[in-house]
């Protein structure tokens, strides 16, 4: 037995509700830019420090121990307050990112991208939970298109200033970045934030959280590794998994303050939200995962063409999130999430088109479509399943939405990339090194004609085989979307 508390926050008047809003944006900042500016930063950091057969770690990492704590601290933020858990999760990101800029060896950066990994997992979404209890459903609505902007500056500034610090200051500054933000969003919610705290006695499921980390770290694990794993690995890792998960469900069936509350995904707006949250990420990271690899590979264009085509995503991302927000409280969850999925849909299926003679505006294009419909799902699943559940399950409701789209960019990256990989592999084996050449425009010229023209079809058409699976998660995704209740809004809620 701990003693725990029961919080909510205290109605915050304007001035002041704004200052929480911007501490909220900022949080949200920290993760989305220390993504995009370590991912510019990262082959120079590689170079510096060996190790090159572990790169994929270095971005797996932060990954896996993010998800596995994701419902964690939205399950303790419900139990003992968001800004004692905020304070907590940040701090321990602060020092991760901190001591990432001395690491020596790339092993050494791995277990430190671990350890932020373990902090962020609570940033983004007790950042969200918080703005859901300072606003009613209706303004929560268009606040949240404010909150999504903040990906597409982020995926904007990210990489610009990343390569600006690699070039003229060095690698260990870009983690370093995060550090004033940091420290500044803490004081705000310190200073501005009340809440109203109702001491009672918790009993805190410690074996719930252990086997939600274990059970949740061996299939995201598989996911991630899947394609470099043997298969027999891979197996043993899912089953286990799926044994450790379904040991949970059972317990959590019998544990009167549950990690995991199982009830909650018997509502049908939250489950709908959760899994086609987990269809719209698994379908964009088509984006992210898989057009800069066609336009630089098989188009033969240039890495800054390629952060073109991606960019168009992230500015259609910022303005449709505003947009939706707006909408949706005129009309309907159902309508602005059926905008989404018909957009995802239609992104997936004008990539499918793509053609190594086609205009690179058609790949933009594409990539623009899909940052409509994440503008659209993200914010309407966020705030649909805000006004569904109570405000002691809305931490633990919130952190289930960010868990599935990170679930969902986890498996959408891993199917597209095991397509492709196996694609190329049936259609010319043995060809791994050269693609490796043929993404380079350096090393491309050094292939032959003939030798270049075939990779690039050989990837064409496996980008096209993982371009038709994105298509078949988008149309899922979409009717999901047109299953949701008719006539709910932020102002006509769901009835618990």
């Amino acid at each position: 037995m701990g003693q725990g508390v029961a919080a909510t926050a205290r109605p915050a008047a304007v001035p002041r509700r704004r200052l929480i809003l911007a501490a909220a944006l900022m949080a949200t900042f920290m993760p989305a830019v220390e993504s995009t500016i370590v991912a510019t930063a990262m082959p120079t950091i590689v170079g510096d420090l060996g190790g090159f057969r572990l790169f994929s770690w270095v971005f797996a990492t932060p990954l896996l121990t993010m998800a596995v704590t994701i419902p964690l601290y939205g399950r303790l933020a419900d139990l003992y307050g968001r800004k004692r858990v905020f304070f907590i999760g940040t701090g321990i990101f602060l020092i991760g990112t901190t001591l990432c800029g001395f690491a020596r060896s790339t092993e050494m950066l791995i277990l430190l991208r671990g350890l932020q990994g373990l902090g962020s997992g609570a940033i983004q979404p007790i950042a969200a939970t918080i703005v859901g209890d300072i606003y009613t459903p209706a303004e929560r609505a268009k606040v949240q298109g404010a909150i999504s902007s903040v990906f597409g500056v982020a995926a904007v500034i990210g990489p610009a200033l990343g390569a600006f610090l690699v070039e003229h200051v060095h690698w260990s500054v870009v983690f370093w970045v995060n550090l004033p933000i940091g420290a500044i969003s803490i004081v705000m919610f310190a200073l501005f934030l009340d809440e109203r705290i109702e001491r009672r006695e918790h009993r805190i499921d410690y074996l719930g959280g252990a086997l939600m980390v274990v059970g949740i770290g061996a299939l995201m694990l598989a996911l991630v590794q899947g394609v470099r794993l043997p298969t027999w690995q891979v197996a043993a890792l899912v089953g286990f998994g799926v044994a450790v998960l379904a040991w949970l469900a059972a317990h959590e069936h019998r544990t009167p303050e549950p990690m995991l509350p199982l009830h909650l995904w018997r509502r049908r707006v939250l489950a709908l939200s959760n899994f086609a949250g987990f269809g719209a990420s698994a379908t964009y990271m088509a984006v992210s995962s898989l057009l800069p690899a066609y336009v630089q590979g098989v188009m033969g264009g240039s890495p800054s063409l390629a952060g073109f085509v991606v960019g168009a995503a992230s500015v259609s991302w910022m303005f449709a999130s505003i947009t939706a927000g707006r909408l949706m409280v005129r009309t309907s969850y159902r309508l602005t999430a059926s905008i989404g999925g018909a957009s995802l849909l239609a992104g997936a299926l004008v990539l499918t088109r793509l053609d190594p003679a086609v205009s690179v505006l058609w790949a933009a294009g594409g990539s623009f479509l899909l940052g409509i419909a994440m503008g659209f799902c993200n914010t309407t699943f966020l705030v649909a399943i805000q006004a569904t559940v109570a405000h002691n399950e809305r931490g633990v409701g919130t952190g289930s939405q960010m868990f599935m789209r990170m679930i969902g960019m986890s498996a959408g990256a891993a199917l597209y990339g095991a397509i492709v990989n196996v694609g190329v592999q049936r259609r010319l084996p043995g060809a791994d090194d050269a693609v490796n050449k043929l993404l380079l425009p350096g090393l491309r010229r050094g292939l032959g004609t003939d030798e270049a023209a075939r990779l690039a079809d050989a990837v064409a058409q496996s980008a096209h085989d993982a371009f038709l699976a994105a298509v078949a998660i988008a149309a899922v995704t979409l009717l999901l979307a047109l299953a949701f209740p008719r006539g709910l809004s932020p102002t006509r809620p769901a009835t618990r």
